[in-house]
């Protein structure tokens, strides 16, 4: 018996989840699925992503202000690139300034 889970994808409107890739154990990824887990793990494997990542899932209420996230160690202009990276990816979504976390664990 696997303990694999799947994770979660959230609609950028709030409404329900739905998975954004099977377990691994579960069956074989298709070429579509296997592509977007790639770049949800690419902009998820530089540490400074990491960690903007994790300070908006980990945030109150699960939604975070760019002001909040923003002492990573690097310049804005820096935490901008790559808050827009993990947008790209499907990681976050974004209204203004609060983000939300689009794929939770």
């Amino acid at each position: 018996m696997s303990n694999a889970s799947v994770l979660p994808l959230l609609e950028a409107d709030g409404q329900g989840a739905v998975p954004c890739c099977p377990p691994l154990a579960e069956r074989p990824m298709t070429a579509v699925e296997a592509e977007t887990a790639a770049r949800m793990f690419e902009a998820l494997g530089d540490p400074v992503r990491l960690r903007l990542f994790s300070a908006v899932a980990s945030h109150e209420d699960g939604e975070a202000c760019v002001c909040d996230i923003s002492d990573v160690g690097v310049s804005q202009p820096t935490v901008s690139h790559h808050l827009k990276k993990l947008q790209d990816a499907g990681l976050l979504a974004a209204m203004g300034q609060l983000l939300t976390p689009r794929a939770v664990a």
